[in-house]
């Protein structure tokens, strides 16, 4: 059972080490710069756009990218030092964020000291060879059947939980066995009651993994990808299918949602007609989840991930040291995501909402999403010619337009007609 806070949650995502400027760099940034000081000045950024949590990568000692853990235990001096963090922690929980840190724990770094020392005993085995994470060179996978390996990871979460944090993304969860995190988190959770846990987890048995795993949460690719793909495609049975999906999900757990984070092409850049945007947006507000949006994204940043040595590099950018140095490429859409987070807060009950298909074409997709009493229709139209809706075949009567791509109205309405690549939401 997740904590109570998790139904508000709204998470914004950072990469600290691209957001800082400290990777990739050269000259590489000391603990002396205090890099990770430039969140503070952001988190007000943060709180405007209307989100309740800092969801951060990578932030431990490492030799590049951050998933080479060398210390679990220490800050990247890229970043900074403990006293950093700790202002980090203080200024986020004074405008009420919380914070989610990157448990890198499936695999560590060469320059991690069990390995240095070669204590084989700590890291998976191949014949005579080590277990590399997914063939990437230097990154050593660990033993999880090791009880060292165990008691580490279940006191490197506690650590950090005991120093302010609230709970911890899993990376690479899906590599490891559920009977690994079986036996940690609720070593921790005894600890921390409150604390929330979320696996990433790109496909299979999403349920079946929460149940064995005993996480709280796990990422919803599945929904990501039927997302961009239904809407460049011009196929709304994709996106339909994925959401029956998510609804038998929710029955278990409330899935991580998102349509941007620092592993993936970003949103503006994903879709062919940059229109839709709003479209997945629209979508990612008034689905059931626990809502992140990538860093950036809010502004409709550009991006494209690619399969190459230092691929990520465009998604992960730097930014200016203070909000206000920025060149915000889309100032509607950060408006929107203003809009539409605040129509998510003024309906919490979409937390653990469900959706059923009202009208389903290629093009045209409108859905009515509720929970108990309480419902919103969503109306999507990508296709050139205008989509009529008439609430009444629904047995709706009347309902206002309260966010769309024209100008939503005051006045009660028994039917709309929503233009060509519009979009709206109505409350009954």
């Amino acid at each position: 059972m997740s904590a109570d806070w998790v139904e508000h949650a709204i998470w914004w995502h950072v990469y600290p080490l691209g957001f800082v400027g400290a990777h990739p760099a050269d000259p590489a940034p000391t603990a002396d710069e205090h890099r990770l000081r430039r969140l503070v000045d952001w988190l007000d950024h943060a709180r405007e756009l209307g989100a309740s949590g800092l969801a951060l990568g990578p932030v431990f000692a490492s030799r590049t990218h951050g998933y080479d853990t060398t210390d679990h235990y220490r800050i990247d001096p890229r970043l900074g030092d403990d006293d950093d963090f700790d202002l980090l922690i203080t200024e986020a929980k004074s405008r009420g964020l919380r914070v989610l840190l990157d448990g890198v724990f499936n695999h560590v770094g060469t320059d991690f000291a069990r390995f240095r020392d070669g204590d084989s005993a700590w890291f998976r085995q191949r014949g005579h060879d080590f277990e590399m994470f997914e063939g990437h060179d230097g990154l050593v996978a660990l033993n999880h059947d090791n009880a060292e390996v165990v008691d580490y990871v279940a006191d490197v979460m506690a650590h950090w939980l005991r120093r302010g944090v609230d709970g911890w993304r899993l990376d690479a969860a899906y590599a490891v066995s559920p009977r690994f995190w079986r036996t940690v988190l609720p070593r921790v959770r005894d600890q921390f009651p409150d604390a929330w846990f979320l696996g990433e987890v790109i496909h299979g048995d999403y349920a079946g993994i929460v149940k064995a795993s005993t996480f709280d949460s796990v990422t919803q690719y599945e929904l990501w990808k039927a997302i961009w793909s239904s809407l460049n495609d011009g196929n709304f049975f994709e996106l339909d299918h994925a959401l029956r999906r998510h609804d038998e999900f929710v029955e278990t757990f409330v899935p991580l949602t998102f349509v941007g984070n620092h592993d993936v092409t970003r949103i503006a850049s994903q879709l062919d007609d940059t229109r839709h945007v709003e479209h997945a947006l629209a979508l990612l507000f008034t689905i059931a989840g626990t809502p992140s949006v990538y860093a950036g994204d809010e502004w409709a940043y550009r991006g494209v991930k690619e399969e190459r040595f230092g691929g990520d590099d465009a998604v992960r950018p730097e930014f200016p040291a203070r909000p206000q140095d920025a060149t915000p490429l889309g100032h509607d859409e950060f408006r929107l995501h203003q809009h539409l987070i605040g129509l998510r807060r003024r309906h919490p009950w979409l937390y653990s909402a469900t959706t059923t298909a009202l009208t389903l074409a290629n093009e045209q997709y409108v859905y009515r999403v509720s929970h108990g009493d309480d419902a919103l229709v969503v109306a999507l139209n990508i296709a050139d010619e205008p989509l009529r809706i008439t609430l009444s075949e629904w047995g709706i009567r009347d309902g206002v337009v309260v966010a769309g791509s024209g100008m939503p109205g005051a006045d009660r309405i028994a039917s709309l007609e929503v233009e060509p690549h519009g979009w709206a939401i109505v409350a009954p």
